[in-house]
């Protein structure tokens, strides 16, 4: 199989390009064959745009004539040469030899590996995990091997495991799992069979992590990656996402089932709103997947009339997105930005709702950091009854309104910043003490009430109300008759 596209590798920026066909040129004249192979070629053959970094496998060169060979023209790295991994410094390319892998432990690292040039394309492709990995590219002549049918699951759109060793990593369903989600796969049947036998293994959580960001931070249909969880059982790793299969909400508000297929829409329609931020994506992305896990708990039919309700929904959600997220990461600013705008994701309805003050709207913006980020939650969480397309350009005016209060009191994008400071007290001739936080606490809660705006009002606030009553110090009387 050959294409132009597959020999101009339009995708690769110039550099990797050349790095690319430097390193084929250069195994092909110590008579081995250099070979592009996993993502890089799943992408190029889907008509990807860009590729941002490459794996390379050599087949028919020793190690140490590799890495003398590769020497020769680039540096690299040896932290992965323990793998027969030659990482090529300040290029994203990896270079590595055909293996065999012996599991020998548990969970992802468990594996004895030794590298081997003389291993057929085939047998080197059958320790990868599904057949649109294992399919390799020669970027020098631009053909394909294709050991696995991987081209043609490609084109289907199937997500299928290469062979039953697939069941010695259990990482692999949780790729699986985002695969569906980026790329709009469906799985084989017999995948879903294999991960069904398969345990999470005492996974590190930093690498359950790694695929859960990639779920939330690059997933198209990520409902469907979701339904790949479920549907191979590993959902019971994650009990707070398995208690919402089967619990029931209100028809009339939730025409689309229960809080498990509302949280699937929610999280497409996220996914249709991503900013390509970092950061923020993945703040509001966990926020959305984590937003009615207090659901389960509080939620029952009205004996009155028979619909279910789930009072205080919200406030019950933060110790299971907190149980959840733990179990994750320890990334601060994750465990810090996510559980507030879970407890508060009904808020902006009940303000809008009473008509509350703009002090309603600044201590809503203090406790969840940024209000930008609980009215995207929001609007995943009010698009989430609909599927895809069903409500185009749907305004929400709770949302519209608490937008608008939030731009007027320019506190969009930050919870409002004290403005009385301890440095200003010392500069008014009080001593530093205890006394400071209660001082400084009473004085942000005036401000949040709309008392002051300003550095001046502060001080004539705190002049009229603490002053008389604050620490001795230095200068205290002076500065009062002020």
């Amino acid at each position: 199989m050959k294409t132009s596209a597959d020999t101009d590798l339009p995708a690769l920026s110039p550099e990797l390009r050349d790095a690319v066909r430097g390193i084929g040129r250069l195994v092909r004249g110590a008579g081995g064959r250099a070979l592009l192979v996993g993502g890089a070629v799943r992408d190029l053959l889907s008509g990807a745009k860009s590729v941002k970094d490459v794996d390379i496998e050599v087949f028919g060169v020793a190690p140490d004539a590799l890495r003398g060979i590769i020497s020769a023209k680039y540096e690299s790295d040896p932290c992965g040469e323990s793998f027969g991994v030659l990482k090529i410094k300040h290029l994203p390319v990896d270079v590595s030899m055909p293996r065999r892998e012996t599991k020998r432990g548990s969970g992802h690292k468990g594996f004895l590996v030794e590298s081997d040039p003389s291993l057929s394309v085939k047998e080197a492709a059958a320790r990868r995990d599904f057949t649109i990995n294992a399919i390799y590219l020669d970027p020098l002549e631009g053909t394909v091997e294709n050991p696995w049918n991987g081209v043609e699951d490609l084109e289907a759109g199937v997500l299928r495991h290469v062979t039953d060793r697939f069941r010695e990593d259990p990482l692999r369903v949780l790729r699986g799992m985002q695969f569906i989600a980026r790329f709009g796969l469906r799985p084989a049947p017999e995948t879903v069979a294999v991960c069904r036998t398969m345990d999470i293994e005492g996974l590190a959580p930093e690498r359950l992590f790694e695929e859960w960001s990639k779920l939330v931070l690059k997933g198209v249909k990520i409902g469907d990656g979701l339904r790949f969880l479920r549907d191979t059982g590993w959902v019971r790793h994650f009990p707070e996402l398995q208690a919402l299969i089967g619990c029931e909400q209100n028809r009339e508000w939730h025409p689309e089932g229960d809080v498990w297929n509302h949280t699937c829409l929610c999280m497409d329609s996220f996914a249709r709103e991503r900013t390509g931020d970092r950061d923020e994506d993945l703040i509001v992305g966990l926020a959305v997947l984590c937003h009615d896990f207090g659901k389960p708990a509080v939620s029952s039919a009205d004996p009155a009339d028979g619909r279910i309700r789930s009072p205080g929904h919200d406030v019950a959600g933060l110790e299971p997105t907190l149980s959840f997220l733990r179990r994750l990461t320890n990334e601060e600013a994750v465990l810090r930005a996510v559980p507030p705008l879970v407890c508060c994701h009904m808020q902006p309805y009940s303000i809008w709702k009473s008509r509350a003050s703009d002090s309603a709207v600044r201590r809503l913006a203090a406790r969840v950091g940024r209000i930008d980020r609980l009215l995207r939650v929001c609007r995943a969480d009010d698009t989430g009854r609909y599927a895809a397309g069903d409500a185009p350009g749907r305004q929400c005016a709770e949302l519209e309104w608490l937008a608008a209060a939030a731009e007027r009191l320019r506190i969009a994008d930050s919870a409002p910043k004290p403005i009385l400071m301890g440095r200003h007290l010392v500069e008014a001739g009080f001593k530093p003490s205890p006394e400071f936080k209660k001082i400084l606490d009473a004085a942000y809660e005036a401000q949040l009430d709309g008392k002051f705006d300003s550095l001046p009002g502060a001080l004539r606030w705190f002049a009229k109300n603490i002053a008389p009553g604050a620490p001795q110090g230095p200068g205290r009387g002076r500065e009062t008759k002020k």
